[in-house]
């Protein structure tokens, strides 16, 4: 029985199975608008990189949020500049379709520091935010590349002790390599605040990551990651997933590739608002999870050693 319907699983994996999701963009999203509100090209993943840091924020309706995460970034990252004004960095606001205001307030940063360190990207459509994160990957232009999400509930400063763990783990090879915040640290505290039925999904979520998926990684989702340009370029470049599971396959895609990945606690808070509706986005995520192993497994999705961006 339990074969029959395993490969069954399987069979059904293989054949609802989509191809790499499209690169290219809509003709809008080639484009961000500069202080003056003029329009000008994005650059590429590609391209050499010009600034330090370039820290990208997904944002699906966040107009309320977001302004709490902006304030505290940019206080450190210019109170960073002043102290060293070799630093450089860019903040790149990928708004991902919203139905608010979201790019309207992101813009008065824009208007603010100048385009040259806050740009917005107004998807035409929501991608999910994997597919969010991908397009602000693709057009930044850091030498180190940090996922940072809108509600800010990791504390900004924190990016210190990723790039210290990034540091560690020299030499890199093809210059390739990843910090991943975790909140594991504080799982027992977490574990006191919630039901019994979402500590139960809890544990059921990170069992299923490790048996399928990432092994060594004790959070996945925390979305506080900081990589090189070189890795953020491999791994974003192999995404499938584009919604709430694309930690896990970003993590897969970067075992297998064997980019050394350094896990780092940091500090984290938990900001009313989230988007995840705790048991159907469980549901969703554990479905994903089981499908990226089996896709993988039935060579239904490869994994290339090189992949042109567009």
């Amino acid at each position: 029985m339990v074969p029959w319907l395993l490969t069954k699983i399987s069979f059904v994996a293989f054949i609802t199975a989509t191809e790499m999701p499209h690169l290219q963009r809509h003709e809008e999203e080639k484009f961000f608008l500069n202080a003056r509100g003029q329009r000008e090209a994005l650059p590429s993943i590609q391209d050499s990189p010009t600034k330090q840091l370039s820290v990208v924020v997904p944002s699906y309706n966040e107009e309320k949020r977001l302004p709490v995460m902006m304030d505290e970034a940019l206080g450190y990252l210019e109170d960073r500049q002043k102290q060293d004004p070799t630093f450089t960095y860019e903040v790149i606001i990928v708004d991902d379709g919203s139905k608010d205001q979201t790019s309207k307030v992101a813009f008065k940063y824009c208007q603010k520091y100048g385009s040259d360190k806050v740009r917005v990207i107004t998807l035409v459509k929501n991608r999910g935010k994997g597919g969010a994160i991908r397009m602000g990957v693709f057009s930044s232009r850091g030498k180190k590349i940090l996922m940072a999400d809108a509600d800010g509930a990791t504390k900004f400063p924190d990016i210190e002790k990723l790039e210290k763990g990034l540091n560690d783990l020299q030499p890199w090879p093809d210059q390739m390599a990843i910090a991943c915040g975790s909140r594991a640290h504080l799982e027992k505290e977490s574990i006191a605040q919630r039901s019994y039925f979402r500590t139960l999904l809890m544990y059921g979520f990170h069992f299923l990551v490790w048996f399928l998926c990432v092994k060594g990684i004790r959070d996945t989702q925390c979305g506080f990651k900081l990589l090189t340009r070189e890795a953020a370029s491999r791994t974003f470049s192999s995404l499938h997933i584009e919604r709430w599971a694309f930690d896990v396959e970003l993590l897969y895609i970067a075992q297998f590739f064997k980019i050394p990945i350094a896990e780092i606690a940091v500090n984290w808070t938990e900001i009313e608002g989230s988007k995840l509706v705790p048991f159907w986005s469980w549901l969703q995520m554990g479905k994903d999870l089981l499908f990226i192993r089996l896709r993988y497994l039935t060579g239904a999705w490869r994994l290339e050693q090189t992949r042109k961006v567009n």
